[in-house]
C-alpha cells in the first residue's frame, strides 16, 4: 500500500524499524509453561477490547501484554496504564510499530490500527517471524493480501483474522444444516445492517498535533497536513478505508462463506451514495452490493446509516428459508410438495476467538479465522468497493489472484 514515491527505506524509518538491521528468526515452539508475550499495535476502541480479551486469559493461557504502540499519546498512556493494572508490570511503549515487531521478547502481535495499516504492518511482522492477530478487513489491496498469505505459509506463522463469526456457533450450525440439504439448493443469501446515529462522530477537540506522531500514522499514506479527523474519524475517508464494504460487509459476507463453503465470488456490482450525512465524509452512508458465486448463489448485502429499520440475515433455498437472526427456518417460499417443516436452529457452542488464537500459537495449528479466509473476504469486499467507485462490474481471476473489470 506504499505510494510509489515512498521507498522501502522511508517506509521502515517511519515505522521505527532500523534500516538495514537484521532480525533474528523466531521459530520456537511454546511449551505449556512458557508465557506468551504479546505486543499490541493500535490501542483505540477495538485495540482496547482485544487487550481486555487477552487480560481475561492471562492465567488460563499463560499470556501477557508486554508492549503497546499507538501514535496518539493519550491512547498510548491509557493503554499502558491498563496493562500495568491487568498484568502488574509496565509494558514497553512506542509510537512506531516497527519497534514492537523488532523486539526479541515479543512472540506475537495484535494489529488493531485503522484499516490501511492492517496488512502492511502484518507483512512486516511476518517477515520478522511473528505470529499475528489482525483486525478486519484484513486488506484493502489484493496484492498485499496475497503477499501476506504467501509469507504466512512459507514461514509457518499463525494468523488469526478478527472475523469472529468464525468462532460463533450459529454459523457452524447453519453450515451443518445446509450440508444436509435442509433448504435444498441455496440460490440467494440476503443480509442487511441498519442504524441511524453518528456512531463515528468521535470528539476531535482534544486531539492535538503535539500529542500525535503524525509521520508514524501516515507511514504508508500520502504526506498530508495534520487533521484530527483523519485520526479520530478515519472511517469516513478514502485514504484510510474502502468504506462500508470493508468496514461492515466483510463480517456478513465471511459468514456466507462459512455456511456455504464458498471462497471467492465470480463478480460484484454495487451502488450507493451520501444521502443524509453531509459531514465531510468521502464514503457512502447507504450502500448495496451484489456478489455472484460459482457455487450457484447470489449474495446481496445492504447497509444504511440513515434509517434504523433493523438487520436481517436470510438464506433462500429451493425448499424453504432460514432466518439466522431469529435462528429459525420455515417452508416459506419453498417448492410445493417439497417445503420443509418449520423449526428452530440449535447453535453449536461459541468459541473464544482470542483464546483460539492463543491456543494455536502453542499447537501451531491454523486458527478458526485463518489468513486464507482473510484473503477471501478481502477479495470480495475490495471487488464490491471497486465496483462502487468505478461503476463497473468487477471479476476475480483465481489463478492469477487478480481483480479486473468485465
Amino acid at each position: 500500500m506504499k505510494p510509489a514515491s515512498m521507498s522501502r527505506r522511508n517506509f521502515l524509518a517511519a515505522s521505527g524499524m532500523a534500516v538495514g538491521a537484521g532480525i533474528a528468526l523466531n521459530g520456537k515452539v511454546f511449551g505449556a509453561n512458557e508465557r506468551l508475550s504479546i505486543g499490541v499495535i493500535g490501542t483505540g476502541d477495538r485495540g482496547t477490547s482485544l487487550m481486555s480479551d487477552i487480560a481475561k486469559l492471562k492465567d488460563s493461557h499463560n499470556v501477557a501484554i508486554t508492549a503497546v504502540c499507538d501514535v496518539w499519546r493519550p491512547n498510548l498512556e491509557a493503554a499502558a496504564g491498563r496493562v500495568e493494572r491487568w498484568f502488574d508490570a509496565r509494558p514497553a511503549t512506542t509510537t512506531r510499530f516497527g519497534e514492537v515487531i523488532a523486539r526479541d521478547d515479543i512472540d506475537a502481535v495484535v494489529i488493531a490500527t485503522p484499516d490501511f495499516g492492517h496488512t502492511p504492518i502484518m507483512i512486516e511482522a511476518l517477515k520478522a517471524d511473528k505470529d499475528v492477530y489482525v483486525e478486519k478487513p484484513m486488506s484493502l489491496e489484493v496484492d498485499a493480501a496475497v503477499e501476506a498469505v504467501d509469507l504466512a505459509r512459507s514461514r509457518e506463522r499463525v494468523v488469526q483474522v478478527g472475523t469472529q463469526r468464525r468462532s460463533e456457533g450459529r454459523w457452524k450450525a447453519a453450515r451443518d444444516f445446509l450440508a444436509g440439504e435442509g433448504l435444498g439448493p441455496v440460490t440467494r443469501i440476503s443480509s442487511s445492517v441498519c442504524f441511524n446515529h453518528p456512531r463515528w462522530a468521535r470528539d476531535v477537540s482534544n486531539c492535538r498535533e503535539e500529542e500525535v506522531d503524525w509521520d508514524a500514522y501516515l507511514f504508508n499514506r500520502p504526506k498530508v497536513a495534520f487533521d484530527p479527523n483523519l485520526l479520530r474519524r478515519w472511517h469516513l475517508y478514502r485514504m484510510c478505508t474502502n468504506g462500508l464494504s470493508g468496514l461492515w460487509m466483510c463480517h456478513l459476507l465471511d459468514a456466507a462463506h462459512i455456511i456455504t463453503g464458498a471462497t471467492y465470488p465470480n463478480s460484484a456490482v454495487a451502488l450507493g451514495g451520501i444521502y443524509v450525512w453531509k459531514d465531510g465524509r468521502e464514503h457512502t452512508d447507504v450502500f448495496h452490493a451484489l456478489l455472484d458465486y460459482p457455487e450457484g448463489f447470489l449474495f446481496d448485502w445492504s447497509m444504511s446509516l440513515t434509517n434504523a429499520a433493523g438487520n436481517r440475515y436470510n438464506i433462500h433455498g429451493r425448499y424453504g428459508t432460514m432466518d439466522l437472526d431469529r435462528l429459525s427456518y420455515t417452508g416459506d417460499g419453498g417448492e410445493d410438495g417439497k417445503k420443509i417443516e418449520s423449526g428452530t436452529l440449535l447453535p453449536l457452542p461459541d468459541e473464544n476467538h482470542m483464546a483460539n488464537w492463543l491456543e494455536c500459537l502453542r499447537s501451531r495449528e491454523r486458527p478458526n479465522a485463518d489468513i486464507e479466509f482473510g484473503l477471501q473476504h478481502s477479495v470480495a469486499t475490495i471487488m464490491a468497493a471497486q465496483a462502487l467507485d468505478t461503476g463497473q462490474r468487477m471479476k476475480y481471476n483465481r489463478e492469477q489472484r487478480t481483480i479486473y473489470a468485465g
